[in-house]
């Protein structure tokens, strides 16, 4: 929509209005991002991660910066069966020398029901 603006000037000035149009898609575009990845599932899974890392420095005895190197990934371990999941943290584990049945099965009790994240959010 284009109006010319009345002065007494003898420049004539244009002036455009944009549609309200061009903010749907950008609307649109954030619903989207928010059904795709919820924020309640977004800090469940930051509340994990957290609590991983407690258990660990606990486990090893250790400040987190000297924990060996061990990446436990939790969209890995959603992709297998329940006992491939206890499997595969015994194998991540195996180093620690303490009991790890009790952070084994806090983890596998945690990420129950949580869904597998895609994309670039993920690690």
């Amino acid at each position: 929509v284009a109006a010319m603006a009345s002065e007494p000037s003898t420049q004539s000035r244009v002036m455009f209005q944009a549609g309200d149009k061009t903010e749907e898609p950008a609307h649109r575009k954030l619903g989207k991002l928010t059904v795709k990845y919820n924020r309640k599932d977004l800090q469940r899974r930051l509340d994990i991660e957290e609590w991983i890392d407690g258990q660990l420095q606990l486990l090893f005895d250790c400040e987190e910066e000297e924990i060996p190197e061990l990446e436990i990934d939790i969209d890995e371990l959603l992709e297998l069966p329940d006992e491939g999941q206890r499997s595969r943290l015994q194998e991540l584990l195996q180093e620690c020398g303490k009991p790890k049945e009790d952070f084994i099965n806090g983890l596998l009790y945690r990420i129950k029901g949580l869904r597998k994240m895609s994309g670039p959010l993920k690690k």
